[in-house]
């Protein structure tokens, strides 16, 4: 609060210097000066537009309208009450000032409401998302145990070992669903910002490629760099959960047996790219996809797992980030995920409508 109440004062007193700069200049040119009450009365209402409350305009104002008279009107650095229109130059800017205010005040209240309208939505249908898909392998976690519990000396190895196998990729299906949860409250709620630092595309890529693998062996996965070294301006863990997460949602849900991750520059941007060769996303599911209350892919009609909230993150942090993220079907077929990174430092704020 206090930050915001200096930066107010700032703004105020930058544009109170800048409207005297320009008058004074102005001046050198037409002694006449009837343009400089015209120059403060916008000075007094960028000011109230700018700041927040109504101090600074107020004050704008009443200083604006002593520059006008004490500075820049005939006879000059002398008060002259007798000027004619002079009250009404003082009113003016008051009002412009105070309206200009109200306005901003009431949209910025409204503006508030709206997102924290929307915050709540998401967090309802985030909370529904990670009810349904945590329940799912804990259940599928508490039958298998039971079995072997209750009947492991009457299986057989290999049945026994189809269901600690089962046991194990649900455990890490827990694990990742976790991590994008953690990556969530990394972010924060609120002022979210994220540490960006220059990391070398390659790396992350071969980085991610490496745990992939790991966990995918039977997926064929190439990776495709730029020629030369591209750097990006990243949090390179968050980004790192964002290729994970849609790499294993095309092993996941597309049947996919090949997969191409790649980086490349275009522009100001770093381009991110994971195609699969799978059977690709339903058209009507496309334009929803990102939404955490829906489910990656097809995955609601076949009885796969689904990675809603994993892509729902993926969009959260690329846009916390500064960039944009989009999905497709390729013509060839398959899916293709893509997501940009600008090159150059901008606001690390999260936007407030992916806030969670």
């Amino acid at each position: 609060m206090a930050r915001a109440r200096r930066r107010d004062w700032l703004v105020t007193l930058g544009l109170l210097l800048l409207a005297c700069a320009l008058s004074g200049l102005l001046l050198l040119v037409d002694r006449g000066g009837g343009f400089v009450s015209m120059l403060f009365v916008l000075m007094v209402a960028i000011t109230a537009r700018l700041t927040e409350g109504y101090a600074c305009g107020v004050t704008a104002s009443f200083v604006g309208v002593i520059c006008v008279n004490y500075v820049f009107t005939y006879p000059y650095w002398e008060f002259n009450f007798t000027i004619a229109g002079y009250p009404l130059t003082f009113f003016t800017m008051l009002s412009v000032s105070l309206i200009v205010s109200a306005l901003t005040s009431q949209i910025k209240r409204q503006e508030q409401l709206r997102m924290e309208t929307e915050r709540e939505t998401m967090r309802a249908n985030l909370l529904r998302a990670v009810s349904h898909d945590l329940r799912t392998p804990l259940t599928s976690i508490v039958g298998s145990t039971s079995v072997l519990l209750e009947s492991g000396a009457l299986l057989e190895s290999g049945q026994r070992e189809e269901l600690l196998r089962s046991v194990r990729d649900e455990a890490q299906w827990l694990i990742r669903m976790v991590e994008n949860l953690l990556s969530i409250t990394r972010m924060g709620d609120g002022e979210a910002r994220i540490r960006k630092e220059l990391e070398a595309a390659e790396e992350v890529l071969s980085s991610v490629a490496v745990k992939f693998q790991q966990r995918f062996p039977g997926v064929r996965l190439e990776l495709e760099v730029p020629r030369e070294p591209l750097f990006v301006p990243m949090d390179a863990i968050l980004v790192e959960q964002v290729l994970m997460n849609l790499l294993e949602n095309a092993a996941y849900h597309g049947d996919s047996t090949r997969i191409r991750l790649s980086a490349r520059r275009q522009g100001e941007d770093g381009v991110f790219t994971v195609l699969d060769d799978g059977r690709g996303v339903p058209e009507e599911v496309l334009p929803q996809i990102f939404t955490p209350a829906l489910r990656g892919g097809s995955a609601a009609s076949d009885g796969r797992r689904s990675m809603g909230i994993g892509l729902s993150v993926c969009r959260s942090i690329v846009r916390a980030h500064g960039g944009t993220m989009s999905a497709a079907n390729d013509p060839g077929g398959g899916a293709a995920f893509c997501f940009t990174l600008p090159l150059e430092e901008a606001g690390e704020s999260i936007p407030e409508e992916e806030k969670l």
